[in-house]
């Protein structure tokens, strides 16, 4: 249902007057993308994946690779626009023209960054999944998507929510596990109540000592 009324909204809205879909079509290139972000989390990455398609193919595809390159700019959205990149240099193809009739599937809202980087390039469409609620550029944080931002492209369409379940349940997987290429955390060691602490044993024998000074003391003036 959640296909039907978010494919219905975008149609009202004129979306794509340079690209087609149907409902079919996004399901099939959205079941695509959750492999590749299932790839991603086989590799111990933040399980995001997505597809670049042009004219009803894919020119472009990526997963997370952060960890693995150790280059937090490398997110799956990125990764397809090189590959987008590449694909119109061996095709020939003017990479404006092809982009601006490109259609971008992705798990997971695409960050700020990615957001501006696909509205550079004027892709007109992005399907999504979950909601990015921490860093998302396209109305979870932001609205690089539709914003009056000046010399930084036109502004593109969103349909959201699709196969949104079966994103959240690859994150959640993720983040039960621990990422080896996380910093270890600085723990501080806890402070033990005053009333807790120990005297140490040359304190307890100097107690003692004068405990047992002033008792003997005590019985020599009673004498």
């Amino acid at each position: 249902m959640r296909v039907y009324l978010s494919f219905t909204f975008c149609q009202q809205n004129s979306m794509a007057d340079d690209v087609s879909l149907d409902e079919e079509g996004i399901r099939k290139w959205m079941e695509k993308s959750l492999d590749m972000a299932h790839d991603a989390l086989f590799n111990g990455e933040v399980p995001v994946g997505c597809l670049m398609v042009y004219k009803d193919e894919v020119i472009g595809k990526g997963r997370n690779c952060v960890n693995e390159t150790r280059n937090a700019t490398r997110h799956a959205e990125m990764v397809a626009i090189d590959e987008v990149i590449g694909w119109c240099e061996k095709s020939n193809q003017v990479k404006e023209a092809v982009f601006s009739k490109t259609v971008l599937y992705v798990t997971v809202e695409p960050c700020i960054m990615c957001a501006g980087a696909l509205r550079l390039l004027h892709v007109p469409l992005v399907v999504y999944g979950c909601s990015n609620e921490r860093f998302g550029g396209c109305g979870s944080v932001l609205n690089v998507h539709k914003d009056d931002i000046d010399n930084h492209g036109k502004p593109f369409k969103c349909i959201s929510g699709i196969f949104a379940e079966e994103a959240i349940a690859l994150l959640k997987d993720f983040y039960k596990g621990q990422n080896p290429n996380a910093p270890n955390p600085k723990i501080k060691p806890e402070k033990k109540p005053e009333s807790l602490k120990m005297p140490k044993p040359a304190d307890i024998s100097n107690t003692q000592l004068h405990n047992t000074c002033t008792r003997d003391s005590s019985h020599t003036a009673l004498k």
